[in-house]
């Protein structure tokens, strides 16, 4: 259980996602949106949720918006708005502020305010969707520096079949085998299956069609696995 303290403001799709997330994670969440039908919808899934202008100060203050752990701007479209919360919570002396941003001019203007946290889920989504698209077996990465990934590989068709030790991922393409996660058949007919990690692998271990690596490496080496036994 999490015992920190956490506001999101901005209750659309993606606010509310946040919002539900940490309160699942035990986290106290508290949402603010101008919208009360929002704010409804979401008052069983959170510890509070108010409808407030979050361009009042005065608003903020009397949610006590300072003593939380981190606040989270997730303002969608209303740059202008966005902008003045921001500033809101600035002035209030809010210890830990995370801005949504669309696009590196507004990235820009935040960071001149001061802003060092940011979430761009429109251009995180757009370059996983073109990741997928140029390479269909990468399901999800997490990008690191220095051009090295974690990625969701589903495995090349030549792979199937063979074990990991075949393979000798980390010799032949510098990469490393996390884990793998496995769909399992619930239903005799086979149409639903659940999905469970396996482990740390084994060097014996069978790779199978309905299999997911979970790889460490370059981007260019995981290319390089998957073009190769395509």
């Amino acid at each position: 259980m999490s015992n920190e303290r956490f506001a999101i403001i901005g209750a659309g799709h993606f606010g509310s996602s946040i919002a539900t997330a940490l309160s699942e994670r035990g986290a106290e969440v508290l949402v603010i949106d101008s919208d009360i039908k929002v704010i409804q919808d979401l008052s069983e899934e959170v510890a509070y949720s108010v409808c407030i202008d979050a361009t009042n100060k005065r608003a903020l203050l009397a949610e006590n918006i300072q003593d939380f752990d981190a606040v989270v701007v997730a303002i969608g479209e209303d740059f202008v708005k966005r902008l003045l919360c921001t500033a809101n919570l600035l002035d209030i002396g809010v210890k830990r502020i995370i801005c949504r941003t669309m696009g590196n001019n507004q990235r820009t203007i935040l960071e001149k305010m001061g802003i060092t946290e940011f979430l761009s889920p429109e251009d995180e989504v757009g370059t996983l969707f073109a990741e997928r698209l140029l390479n269909p077996n990468i399901l999800s990465y997490l990008q690191l520096p220095d051009g090295y990934k974690i990625a969701e590989v589903v495995p090349p068709s030549k792979t199937v079949g063979l074990t990991i030790a075949d393979l000798n991922l980390r010799d032949a393409y510098r990469l490393s085998l996390i884990t793998i996660r496995r769909n399992f058949s619930t239903e005799e007919d086979g149409d639903e299956a659940t999905s469970h990690i396996i482990g740390v692998p084994e060097n014996s271990t069978d790779i199978q069609a309905n299999d997911c690596f979970v790889l460490f490496g370059r981007s260019h080496d995981i290319e390089n696995f998957i073009r190769k036994n395509q």
